[in-house]
């Protein structure tokens, strides 16, 4: 599992010309999923996301959470965080898990979020079209063990 964390000030998804998601304050989060993935992975990238520090404190040091500071989240399904293009110009992307197993884990990821704070989503397998306005810029990219 790969996520590709985010700090925003305002982010949207669309699909179409339908906005099918928008957050102010939080995190953006493109997420993508690899054979073998499963709940404990998600689990522990849950508990990851909610706790990273990465929101100013009162000093403007990145000591706070999403938590910390009441913000969002916009989830954002990405089997190409798996794109391999060691060989070639084309990537691969065998190692994405998929569609209908990724969607599932995906799905579940966002649940457990939601258990703590607002999410919103795009559709997953659509094309969209995201705009993010990366707050610092902070973009940290975390794994699965």
């Amino acid at each position: 599992m790969r996520l590709l964390v985010q700090r925003s000030l305002v982010s949207k998804v669309e699909v179409g010309a339908k906005t099918t998601g928008s957050i102010d304050k939080g995190l953006v989060l493109l997420v993508g999923f690899t054979h073998g993935d499963n709940e404990d992975d998600i689990n522990r990238l849950v508990k990851k996301v909610l706790n990273l520090r990465i929101f100013d404190d009162e000093n403007g040091v990145m000591n706070k959470s999403v938590l910390d500071v009441n913000g969002q989240i916009l989830s954002i399904s990405q089997f190409t965080l798996y794109a391999d293009s060691k060989k070639g110009n084309r990537p691969s992307y065998v190692n994405a898990l998929g569609s209908e197993e990724a969607k599932k884990l995906y799905e579940l990821f966002n649940e457990k979020l939601k258990e703590h704070l607002k999410v919103e989503t795009g559709i997953f397998g659509a094309e969209m079209k995201v705009s993010i306005t990366n707050d610092g810029p902070v973009t940290i990219l975390l794994e699965s063990e």
